[in-house]
């Protein structure tokens, strides 16, 4: 089920951009095989698996990658593929015998996928580093929190999954659209920089125009704005206004009870702070449940600030059924929809033992060329994926 059934990826074991992307692609229907290391090694922040949802949808085994046996094997795997997902430092995969022209060989329209924060090329290729820094270097930081406050952490959605899982999974598509024309693989190099300096393009566009201010805080998209900001409520929880449009405003201000004459332009800076200080003092009068009543569904441009936990139990969520509980974990479903080809709902992250890893490399490979290399000897290296 879902538009991607028949695709089939090898992921090769990685921190969090890599995983999400193969999460990505496995949710709308791509069969994912995940090579595991032997010897588990620091992936991020570990948790008991049933929690490590970039894990759900796919089949893993675990391989040693160092061995000619296990090498050999992967090599296999990947030869039977349409798409390799890796993680690496750059020069790794190669290092290894399994890097993109390994790879061509065995498999010459292969699309081989490397996620990096860096990219493979540059003078910090091979430095350690993670979201945070990533989107440093790119301008989107700096330009993220209020006046007079240093930048604020958008946690490690920017970055990592949106600068980085996002545009693998594009690229990768792309590249398999391609190869069906041209009958060749190539390298997509989805570096976490390149994918949120993509992002910025807006952002530069206003730079160069003249209306998008370096100073943090002071802009129509980052707090600067009075009517695009949050707001504390009576009992100390936050709603947000973002009525940018002249009629949405209008709105606004009359469901407030405020008349438009008091801000007869809303677009003269001078009047902001009076204008801010008019609708922070409006908002404390009342709970943000009370603020939902009177705004919610109108045009005023109006959402609760809502916690992860309540996230879930938010009337349009719950109609879109945009959580599902999967192995007693509540989490998002796959997105976004489709109307012929909607994919199945996901599979919980799970362990495979010996035998299950063997049993989905047999649907990997088909039953013929399973059988050849179960009697060539080539099964023995597989081990299950919970080593």
């Amino acid at each position: 089920m879902g538009p991607l059934a028949g695709l089939k990826i090898v992921e090769f074991a990685a921190v969090g951009p890599a995983p999400m992307c193969a999460m990505l692609l496995a949710d709308l229907g791509a069969t994912v095989l995940r090579i595991d290391r032997v010897t588990p090694v620091e992936l991020g922040k570990k948790r008991p698996l049933q929690f490590d949802l970039l894990l759900r949808n796919r089949e893993g085994m675990a391989l040693d990658l160092k061995s000619p046996e296990g090498r050999a094997m992967a090599m296999d795997v990947v030869a039977n593929a349409d798409a390799v997902i890796e993680g690496m430092r750059p020069g790794v995969m190669e290092r290894l015998g399994l890097g993109p022209d390994d790879c061509f060989k065995r498999q010459p329209k292969l699309v081989y996928g490397r996620m990096t924060g860096w990219g493979q090329t540059g003078p910090l290729a091979d430095a350690a580093a993670h979201d945070l820094n990533y989107i440093a270097v790119t301008g989107a930081l700096d330009a993220i929190g209020r006046a007079g406050q240093p930048p604020s952490i958008p946690i490690n959605l920017l970055g990592d999954y949106a600068g980085g899982s996002l545009y693998l999974a594009l690229g990768i598509l792309a590249a398999l659209r391609e190869s069906e024309r041209s009958g060749r693989g190539q390298v997509v190099d989805a570096a976490i920089t390149d994918g949120v300096t993509s992002l910025m393009t807006s952002m530069f566009g206003l730079m160069a125009a003249g209306m998008w201010k370096l100073e943090r805080g002071t802009n129509i998209a980052d707090s600067g704005t009075p009517f695009y900001d949050v707001y504390a409520c009576a009992d100390g929880k936050f709603v947000t206004v973002a009525p940018i449009e002249t009629r949405f405003f209008e709105d606004l201000l009359q469901r407030l009870d405020i008349a438009p004459a008091d801000f007869p332009d809303r677009w003269d800076r001078t009047q902001w702070p009076r204008m801010r200080e008019t609708l922070a003092a409006r908002f404390r009068t009342r709970t943000r449940d009370d603020w939902c009543a009177l705004l919610e569904g109108s045009d005023a441009c109006f959402a609760p600030v809502l916690t992860m936990a309540e996230a879930p139990h938010h009337a349009h969520a719950a109609a879109r059924e945009a959580f599902v509980e999967v192995g007693g974990v509540q989490q998002p479903r796959p997105a976004p929809r489709f109307s012929r080809t909607s994919p199945a709902l996901p599979r919980a992250p799970r362990a495979s033992t010996r035998d299950e890893a063997l049993a989905s490399l047999r649907d990997w490979f088909g039953e013929a060329r399973y059988s050849q290399l179960e009697a060539a000897g080539k099964l023995a290296a597989v081990q299950g994926s919970e080593a």
